[in-house]
């Protein structure tokens, strides 16, 4: 029981999401002095763009999964998802580091390809940890608080609607079937952490079993909520983005209470308590803070 207990994935989700939030609250007072260095101008767009590129996004990847022989498009996704990686690791680099931009690419590029050819688990969890950081930090220094908290509400109702319908896990079963999936995989137990997800292959954690080895947790259910984080922060500072932090923690394990008592293991959306409780969170922070 208390095995059970330590590696289950409601721990492991809570660690992943508060590792990410410790390392975004530590970067992005060095981004705020990178920005201001550099002379970058804040132009804080509204939410029509970001809704337009997210579904645009999922539309594109739908026809893809769905006209692409799976062979071809197994080498693209692969690709793609290497150079995603490499590009958080350098946007971290320099916002943190302040390394040479010929110097961040190189450590990048490394990092893209190792995983290109072992995407171990425990590597896959790390690097893309540190794309959903990156994309935080970018993203949510380009939005404004509120278009941040609104988008999230209208990726809340479209994850709802997607798991229900059962749209998500067709696109979660046809990413599988290319080795590569945007979620953490979380093993049961500490010694599946060095599975070569490429070698036994994504699809094996969608096999029908009695008991699963792994769960997933999908990466926007910690990408998202740290975007609000980093735009909260450059409005209102630390005091607010530690708030949207600690509120979009409970709304995760919210949703592992909702799974369990409600849906009773199912694939549930994670997104709608999340996006709830950092909805309370930047209220607090706005009429309070």
């Amino acid at each position: 029981m208390i095995k059970r207990l330590i590696f289950a994935p409601v721990i492991w989700s809570s660690l992943l999401l508060i590792v990410a939030q410790v390392i975004t609250l530590f970067i992005v007072s060095r981004e705020q002095v990178f920005v201001e260095v550099n002379n970058f101008p804040s132009p804080q767009i509204g939410l029509g763009i970001p809704v337009l590129y997210f579904f645009g996004a999922v539309i594109v990847i739908g026809l893809a999964l769905f006209f692409i022989p799976i062979s071809i498009l197994r080498l693209l996704l692969l690709i793609l998802f290497a150079f995603i990686f490499a590009w958080g690791i350098f946007i971290l680099l320099l916002m943190s580091f302040y390394l040479p931009v010929l110097l961040s690419g190189i450590i990048a590029v490394i990092a893209g390809i190792i995983w290109y050819f072992k995407p171990i688990i425990w590597l896959h969890n790390l690097l893309l940890l540190l794309a959903l950081i990156s994309v935080g930090l970018v993203f949510g220094y380009l939005l404004s608080p509120w278009a941040a908290m609104l988008l999230l509400l209208v990726i809340a109702v479209y994850d709802f609607v997607s798991v229900r319908l059962g749209h998500m896990m067709w696109m979660a079963q046809k990413l599988s079937e290319s080795n590569v999936l945007p979620a953490f995989v979380i093993p049961i137990s500490i010694t599946k952490w060095n599975f070569n997800l490429k070698k036994s292959g994504f699809k094996n954690l969608f096999e029908e079993r009695t008991e699963r080895e792994f769960s997933l947790l999908g990466g926007g259910d910690v990408g998202f909520p740290l975007l609000l984080v980093v735009s909260v922060f450059f409005l209102s500072g630390y005091a607010a983005a530690i708030i949207i932090a600690a509120f979009s923690l409970v709304g995760l394990i919210g949703a592992y209470w909702v799974q369990s008592f409600f849906f009773k293991g199912k694939p549930t959306p994670a997104m709608p308590s999340i996006s709830l409780a950092c909805l309370i969170g930047f209220l607090i922070t706005y009429y309070l803070l």
